[in-house]
């Protein structure tokens, strides 16, 4: 058996990061109200699905097979409540940090890939498709999550306004109570405690 390719253990790593992503992607899209996230949520569980399987045959390929950790469970099983919990999409995307993948023209994680020269033609083409497909769903993750943050923004902003007419309705009664003690006159008059 040749010996062991120096990037296996990234290929081993993207098959599992790409089946948990897979899983709790497709658990959130089975229970937000939106349409339009379900849209983006599918798509990018698509690829991720696609992924973890492109990379798990890669490494079969190689004549190795994917290798789990129990952390890995873990991290998946954290990821599955945190999108089945009554959190809003907003909030989960933030959690998940889904809105911070998409790093525009700055370096981002897969900057490094190609600095081993020893990556075969197969696993390259793969590792290309991949990356290409990452950072578009990135950018379709980032994206979703502006639409999100603009529509709480509104909410919050209607939220702040009824908070302060409320504060407002209040000061005014106290303005109509303190003028109710004040005197024909103008003079004060003292209110029993």
């Amino acid at each position: 058996m040749p010996n062991k390719p120096s990037y296996l253990g990234l290929l081993n790593a993207i098959s599992i990061a790409e089946g948990r992503a897979h899983t709790y992607l497709r658990a959130w899209a089975e229970c937000t109200p939106s349409d339009d996230v379900r849209h983006v949520l599918l798509t990018v569980a698509a690829r991720e699905g696609e992924h973890q399987m492109s990379f798990a045959k890669r490494i079969n390929e190689l004549g190795y097979e994917v290798r789990t950790k129990p952390e890995d469970a873990a991290d998946g099983d954290k990821a599955l409540a945190l999108v089945r919990s009554d959190c809003s999409d907003l909030e989960k995307m933030r959690a998940l940090k889904l809105h911070k993948l998409d790093t525009g023209d700055k370096p981002d994680v897969f900057d490094n890939f190609f600095k081993d020269h020893s990556i075969d033609i197969r696993t390259g083409e793969l590792l290309g498709r991949y990356i290409a497909e990452e950072r578009d769903s990135a950018r379709l993750l980032r994206s979703c999550y502006k639409e999100l943050a603009a529509g709480a923004g509104q909410q919050q902003d209607d939220d702040r306004i009824a908070a302060i007419e409320e504060k407002l309705d209040t000061v005014c009664a106290m303005v109509e109570q303190l003028c109710a003690t004040v005197a024909p006159n103008g003079t004060k008059v003292r209110v029993k405690k």
